[in-house]
């Protein structure tokens, strides 16, 4: 099951980190655009892994089990990045905290509520917060007439706040699992359930 084409996509994820955590010690602006690059060929990756186990009917255990550690391995390595290296505002650090500390209550939440659904919110939350850290990769190597750096530090605001709110909803429809009989499945304020592995 490990060899299926979707979860080998999955785990390129896992392997795109130390490559793109590599990047930052790299020159300006060859590091900068190809940590850009890996994030955005592992973004699609995200997408691709998903939409091939539905058509092919190779969803599993396994895959649902890594995909979401693969997408919050990633994103947290490149705000910590981000972060350590200067690459975003102190202001920007509040967001990217935001960010990592939802994914880490929604990973909670999902260890005890396999069932809990991923919203279409939650989804535009993810694609908005992967363009926001590719901008933030190429920051200051990007065109000088284009405020690549802006655009994604204000990407990444919108990404908190479409964050606090879906993490809201999650934790609303984890507690109202608790308080309910231990078979009833998570209601999904946001939307109803979909098969999907995006988080």
């Amino acid at each position: 099951m490990l060899t299926t084409l979707p979860n080998l996509l999955t785990l390129s994820r896992i392997v795109a980190v130390p490559l793109v955590v590599a990047t930052f010690y790299m020159p300006a602006p060859t590091g900068p655009w190809l940590g850009c690059i890996i994030f955005s060929l592992a973004g699609v990756t995200d997408w691709l892994d998903g939409k091939l186990a539905r058509a092919w009917e190779q969803q599993s255990e396994l895959g649902r089990f890594l995909d979401p550690i693969a997408d919050k391995l990633l994103v947290a390595a490149c705000l910590f990045m981000l972060g350590v290296m200067d690459r975003f505002s102190a202001a920007t650090i509040f967001p990217a905290l935001v960010i990592l500390s939802r994914e880490i209550l929604v990973s909670g939440l999902r260890e005890h509520l396999a069932r809990l659904p991923v919203s279409g919110l939650a989804k535009w939350k993810t694609g908005i917060q992967m363009v926001a850290i590719g901008f933030l990769l190429v920051g200051d190597a990007g065109p000088p007439a284009l405020p690549v750096r802006l655009i994604g530090e204000a990407l990444l605001w919108l990404a908190a706040v479409l964050t606090i709110y879906t993490g809201y909803d999650y934790l609303r429809a984890g507690l109202d699992h608790f308080e309910t009989k231990p078979d009833t499945p998570p209601h999904n304020p946001i939307e109803a359930p979909k098969p999907s592995r995006a988080t």
